[in-house]
């Protein structure tokens, strides 16, 4: 799941408990900076912290400003130009400058301020309902945002802090690389979903708890499940007729990713059959076989390494849009 999974989950719980709590989120970057818009770091009643804005002075310096915040109850908008200040002594002089907005938890929405007739409710830098809402969609891998507000010396700005959806990874065959490859996988925050008709190879000894392992026919499997542009298929099935068959059942969708292992001599046949059964030159031209990145790999492990790799690399092609902002809310 998202990297910002656990630190919602522990935002969330502090939160219950009554305990302060304020996110820490880089939303504006300028040129060379060690974190993206998006990173973020909780500063916690105890002065712990979970997650991280890049290491160094930077991330010192807003733990110890976050935390001022936090006992005030205000949050607060910290703008670092990355100089000789703030990275001489850890090498992150970078030139550039991070924005973080410091967002303490409110547990309970402010009462609203009589305005008129009307009845206007004062920004609250972060909900726990908004929290809650949040990760209730993630643990379901929907899309989920959460909105954040913060105090500037131009008034209110409410920024918006996405989680990233995590892409499903269908791995086609439980044997060892499946296994291997599958494990890695959801340390990279890809969704796994592992699909093997020998059921007595899709335990939970052997996949633990973050993967689902569904028994059945691996081609009708492949054909029955929903596949589109977030999806990644892996084809490391047991035999050249497996392999073929998971391959027909998925090379006419338009998944982000398609791969199969084995040798150069077999990938051009399978296709080879699969081209002349009607299938366009465009899809044939997708599938990556051999699969994996080009490194040498030879063990097990070295080879989910090198799909792996492959895998996070497609994906970083497109790198996610985490931040939305600055939206003004209103005069502080």
């Amino acid at each position: 799941m998202s990297e910002l999974l656990p630190l919602l989950e522990t935002l969330v719980a502090d939160a219950r408990a009554g305990r302060p709590v304020a996110l820490c989120t880089v939303v504006r970057t300028r040129g060379s900076t060690p974190q993206c818009p998006g990173a973020s770091m909780l500063v916690r009643s105890n002065m712990q912290t979970l997650g991280t804005l890049g290491g160094g002075c930077v991330e010192a310096e807003v733990r110890k400003r976050a935390f001022a915040l936090l006992r005030e109850n205000r949050s607060g908008l910290l703008d670092f130009l990355l100089n000789h200040d703030y990275g001489w002594d850890d090498g992150l002089i970078c030139g550039g400058r991070m924005y973080v907005a410091v967002a303490p938890l409110a547990q309970k929405t402010p009462e609203p301020a009589s305005r008129g007739d009307e009845s206007v409710s004062p920004p609250t830098p972060l909900s726990l309902h908004d929290c809650e809402q949040a990760l209730e969609h993630a643990r379901r891998f929907e899309p989920a945002w959460i909105p954040i507000r913060v105090e500037t010396d131009r008034g209110v700005e409410e920024y918006r802090l996405h989680l990233e959806v995590p892409p499903t990874l269908l791995i086609a065959g439980a044997g060892h690389v499946g296994q291997a490859l599958a494990k890695l996988a959801a340390e990279l925050d890809f969704r796994v979903v592992v699909i093997d008709d020998r059921a007595d190879l899709l335990t939970r000894e052997r996949f633990g708890p973050r993967i689902e392992c569904v028994a059945g026919d691996i081609a009708a499997t492949l054909a029955g499940w929903p596949i589109d542009r977030s999806t990644y298929v892996v084809i490391v099935t047991r035999g050249h007729q497996h392999d073929h068959a998971a391959l027909d059942a998925v090379i006419r969708r338009d998944a982000a990713y398609i791969g199969m292992i084995g040798s150069r001599r077999k990938g051009r046949m399978i296709l080879r059959d699969l081209e002349q059964a009607g299938v366009s030159r465009e899809r044939i031209e997708a599938v990556r076989t051999p699969i994996g990145l080009d490194i040498g790999a030879v063990t097990v492990p070295e080879i989910a390494v090198s799909i792996a790799a492959e895998l996070v690399q497609r994906r970083r092609q497109r790198a996610p849009k985490l931040i939305e902002g600055p939206l003004r809310v209103g005069a502080g």
